[in-house]
């Protein structure tokens, strides 16, 4: 279940109605500057997990962010920087060590609230190499995702991350 109630599946059908006949060319400058920094936002969210496992999420997430992840809904930065602290303390216990991952960001769609709140949505390609190991044969995902995020431009003028939630389309199966 999301932030708000309802499934990523739920959010990705009413989010797509919402885009039915609408003319990208109708968008204004301003929206397209503010799409370009929420894209810049999520890719260095990508990265952060990727190259630091989450411990230096709180810059890009909002005070009060609504992070649901793993089934649990996590709430404000500490609940969020508490999450990575203990996903990468778990995940360094393993007997190969942290694993390697990438985040594949595709298909962003932008749907603005305001002038400084918009509702994102993506899919999210996840490789991990936890539970095999690393090579030239391992290249499958390990999941697909449907995400769905807001993003608010703060007073100081950066985009955030003000909810997080996901819905897993595809899982890797073990064999």
């Amino acid at each position: 279940m999301s932030c708000d109630g309802t499934s990523p599946h739920e959010y990705f059908a009413h989010d797509l109605d919402s885009y039915r006949g609408r003319n990208v060319a109708n968008i204004t400058m301003e929206q397209s500057l503010a799409i370009a920094s929420v894209q810049q936002l999520i890719n260095d969210w990508a990265y952060e997990l990727d190259v630091n496992n989450g411990l230096h999420i709180a810059g890009l997430v909002t005070a009060d962010c609504r992070y649901a992840v793993g089934g649990t809904l996590r709430e404000g930065r500490a609940g969020v920087e508490k999450f990575y602290r203990d996903r990468l303390e778990r995940l360094s216990g393993q007997p190969d060590g942290v694993p390697t991952q990438r985040h594949m960001l595709s298909n962003l769609r932008v749907s603005f609230r305001s002038a400084t709140e918009v509702s994102i949505t993506f899919s999210l390609l996840y490789f991990t190499t936890a539970g095999m190991s690393s090579g030239l044969n391992h290249a499958d995902p390990a999941a697909t995702a449907d995400v769905r995020m807001d993003c608010r431009r703060e007073s100081d003028g950066e985009w955030r991350i003000s909810a997080f939630d996901s819905g897993q389309a595809f899982k890797r199966v073990p064999k």
